[in-house]
């Protein structure tokens, strides 16, 4: 993109360690030669995977991008819990090896069919959660305790891909026995995978954190399709909006006339088979570009929120 470019659409960016979502939303601001960027869901530095980043007016599509289902691949190291639930925190306490040595494959994969379903989740207390206007990782950071309300979440499926005992220093250097389990997680936003690791030790009486995570799809979007930092092209790599509106909604051609109502705020009435899809739609111009995004009431389409039209992002 040329400095200053208008163009919008949806960039796919594989994170790598190390880096925060800012970071990345920054970098993308440069390559883009835009301010108006902003993601669907941060990653932590720890992580690494798919963020889905909205480039000037298509930020407004990740409203409806960051409530999407989210699947993830992560590993669970069984044996010491930390701070902060995953391998960035303080070591907390390391289990007896005599505890690892009790654990069993059964074991593990009932305990974690005990946490899918629709469960309540204690976040992590270094999640971006706020606590009276400041976010708990700031006050957990800042040496305050922070003990964060449950809340409901969705884990559909948590398959175990491999694992088993593993030799590693503990937190004084000397060598320990752990429990290492990867898992591949499908689940509803919101829902924080450190929780499942910390809450998967706690069951097994010998502590958990992660030490490794990565995010591999949200929604109909997957880190297959994803570019990195050093590979994404911000003009070539461009989503057109149209296109991920049709990935998200179901989709209604509309005429030059039409098209031009419903840019002007305007209620057009629709046909029979129009009127029985559900809402938001995403409504498509002659062109192939984004009108917006409209609901159907009294047989006629109700604008939600338009797009301005930049043109094609191909």
């Amino acid at each position: 993109m040329n400095p200053g470019s208008n163009r919008s659409g949806i960039l796919l960016v594989d994170k790598p360690p190390g880096n925060t979502s800012h970071d990345v939303v920054a970098r993308t601001r440069r390559l883009a030669g835009t301010r108006k960027v902003g993601h669907a869901g941060t990653l932590d530095p720890l992580a690494t995977g798919l963020l889905v980043l909205g480039v000037n007016s298509s930020t407004r599509l990740l409203t409806y991008v960051v409530g999407l289902d989210k699947e993830y691949e992560a590993v669970i190291r069984l044996g010491a819990s930390t701070t902060t639930d995953d391998s960035e925190g303080d070591v907390l306490e390391v289990a007896p090896a005599g505890s690892i040595g009790a654990l069993t494959d059964q074991r593990i994969v009932d305990g974690l069919a005990a946490l899918t379903g629709e469960v309540l989740q204690r976040p992590s207390s270094v999640s971006a959660i706020k606590v009276d206007g400041k976010r708990a990782y700031a006050r957990v950071r800042g040496g305050e305790t922070v003990v964060l309300d449950a809340r409901a979440v969705t884990i559909s499926s948590i398959d175990v891909l491999g694992g088993g005992p593993v030799a590693a220093a503990d937190a004084s250097g000397s060598v320990a026995v752990f429990w290492d389990v990867s898992v591949r997680v499908v689940c509803s936003s919101g829902t924080y995978i450190r929780a499942i690791a910390r809450d998967l030790g706690d069951a097994l009486g010998v502590g958990g954190h992660l030490t490794e995570l990565r995010r591999t799809r949200i929604g109909p979007f997957g880190v297959a399709e994803a570019y990195t930092l050093e590979t994404i092209d911000a003009d070539r790599d461009l989503l057109a909006p149209a296109a991920v509106a049709a990935r998200l909604f179901p989709t209604v051609a509309f005429d030059e006339a039409q098209a031009a109502d419903l840019r002007n705020g305007k209620r057009v009435d629709l046909d029979d088979a129009a009127r029985s899809e559900p809402a938001p739609l995403a409504a498509i111009d002659p062109a192939g570009l984004l009108i917006g995004l409209f609901e159907i009431r009294g047989g006629t389409a109700r604008v939600l929120v338009n797009f301005p039209t930049d043109g094609p992002a191909a």
